[in-house]
């Protein structure tokens, strides 16, 4: 099923109807949150091309049965199952993407699609997850390493994906963040002003029962940067029941370091999660991340959420009214908080309502919006003139 199967009509929706657009993602290898928000954008511009460096088309909606056009990246061997290790390429792969005949390009990009090159007629408008967070975020993490082949492979090549990226950014008309958290990282990395729309979250898809259980639920993708491993930890000691949904090359790892009371049960379908999301004690949110969509979902089915509080958490979850925030990224601080947890202190009302202000409908209405005004006020590459030096 679409994404915005019920869609409101956009603002001034004849405007964009009447331009050539597309959409340009980055990889489409798995249905997960950067996906579904292709889903939604490709809803909302039903006339839109889409394209993106590499499609694994498995697990993705068929987009109204428009084809994905990809970059060279698509036809060069293992490219659908090891398409981390192009990662070099992928600067030159959206470069070379053929945009030459829109009037308007969207770009969703959490690592290069906002490198793409456009007429200069072109409107292009980013909405950004984040920028390249292998590049910015955890630089140091790699030049750390102990691993020295690492490091003389990862140093050299992130300062020319640095370099790179912050070349990019210029060839962006009009800047849009995730979150509050990202619009600070805009403006740190690229010296770009951003407008914030949150991300789409399907909180129809979601509904609060009322028989609730007494297993913890954590959703994520099972790589060492989710700090799953501290969820793990936490609840072996705990002796609570942990059931972990997701699938990822941790898992192995993950499953050896379990206690029987945590479960693992892979990927599940939707029904299935709206399901263990309604009856879960609560929910476990161990990761620093750009926003979190999961977050959002487990309150649209009324449960509460203990988070780490940092990154989009902080924008998601109203400490002691929708769940409780954690300072310090750790097993032992996630376990002092889980044993001082009260599931009943908290109305599952309020944390619907919470969810609802992430809604698809909302962020069609507000993505809508700033692509509107792009269109009308230009493409932004109006030139200016040099500024005077001021005499001394």
């Amino acid at each position: 099923m679409s994404a915005l199967a019920a869609f409101p009509p956009l603002p001034h929706d004849d405007l964009l109807a009447n331009k050539r657009v597309a959409i340009v993602a980055e990889r489409l290898v798995d249905m997960r949150g950067g996906e579904r928000v292709v889903t939604a954008v490709a809803d909302m511009l039903p006339h839109a091309d889409i394209y993106a460096t590499v499609v694994k088309g498995e697990n993705l909606p068929n987009f109204g049965g428009r084809r994905v056009h990809t970059s060279f990246v698509q036809r060069l061997p293992g490219s659908e199952r090891f398409f981390r290790a192009y990662l070099p390429l992928y600067p030159m792969a959206v470069e070379q993407l053929d945009l030459r005949r829109y009037d308007v390009v969207l770009s969703l990009s959490s690592a290069f699609a906002h490198g793409v090159l456009t007429s200069p007629d072109t409107v292009h408008v980013s909405y950004c997850h984040t920028p390249l967070r292998f590049a910015w975020s955890w630089q140091h993490a790699y030049a750390r390493s102990s691993n020295p082949l690492v490091r003389s492979v990862t140093n050299p090549l992130l300062h020319y994906v640095r370099s790179w990226d912050v070349a990019a950014s210029h060839r962006v008309d009009h800047y849009v963040a995730n979150s509050r958290n990202v619009q600070r990282r805009l403006w740190k990395y690229y010296r770009r002003e951003s407008t914030v729309v949150h991300p789409p979250v399907e909180t129809s898809r979601f509904f609060p029962t009322g028989t609730v259980g007494d297993h913890y639920l954590l959703v994520s993708s099972l790589v060492s940067h989710k700090r799953v491993d501290i969820a793990v930890a936490a609840f072996s000691r705990l002796r609570l029941p942990l059931v972990v949904v997701g699938t990822g090359p941790e898992a192995a790892k993950l499953r050896s370091r379990a206690a029987p009371n945590v479960r693992f049960l892979g990927r599940v379908d939707d029904q299935r999660l709206a399901q263990l999301y309604a009856t879960c004690k609560a929910f476990v949110f161990t990761s620093d991340e750009d926003f979190g969509i999961a977050p959002v979902e487990a309150q649209a089915a009324g449960r509460p959420v203990i988070a780490y509080g940092s990154g989009g958490a902080l924008e998601t979850v109203r400490h002691g009214v929708t769940g409780v925030l954690f300072d310090d990224q750790s097993a032992a601080c996630l376990e002092e908080t889980v044993r001082g947890f009260d599931a009943y202190a908290f109305r599952p009302a309020a944390a619907r309502a919470n969810a609802m202000r992430f809604s698809t409908e909302r962020f069609g209405q507000e993505l809508g919006r700033v692509l509107v005004d792009a269109v009308e006020n230009g493409h932004g590459g109006e030139p200016q003139p040099w500024p005077r030096l001021r005499a001394l």
